[in-house]
């Protein structure tokens, strides 16, 4: 659902291309056929920005962002939690040195 769908990429024909008959002196195997088969060079995507990006980057970025975060209210939680502490040490002891 999350993944993007990309469109087939249609399969290239193959360029036959007929040549004459090599002699068997040459190389060690005899060819099935006298022509040579050389495939259609495939298109490649031209490299852009994100070209590099896929789901094992995207997932590790958000990870470290969804760690990170967890740290941060940690740390935050942290901070509050002694700043109560202090307020109610403060109390305590102002209230002491009245009596």
């Amino acid at each position: 659902m999350f993944r993007p769908k990309y469109p087939e990429a249609p399969t290239l024909p193959t360029v036959h291309t007929p040549t004459a008959a090599v002699p068997a002196a040459q190389d060690s195997h005899v060819p099935a056929c006298s022509c040579q088969h050389t495939p259609v060079p495939v298109p490649t995507r031209p490299a852009g920005a994100l070209s590099g990006l896929n789901a094992g980057t995207v997932g590790a970025v958000v990870t470290v962002g969804i760690v990170l975060t967890a740290l941060l209210a940690a740390v935050a939680v942290t901070a509050i939690s002694v700043a109560v502490a202090a307020v109610v040490m403060r109390s305590l002891l102002t209230s002491q040195r009245r009596r």
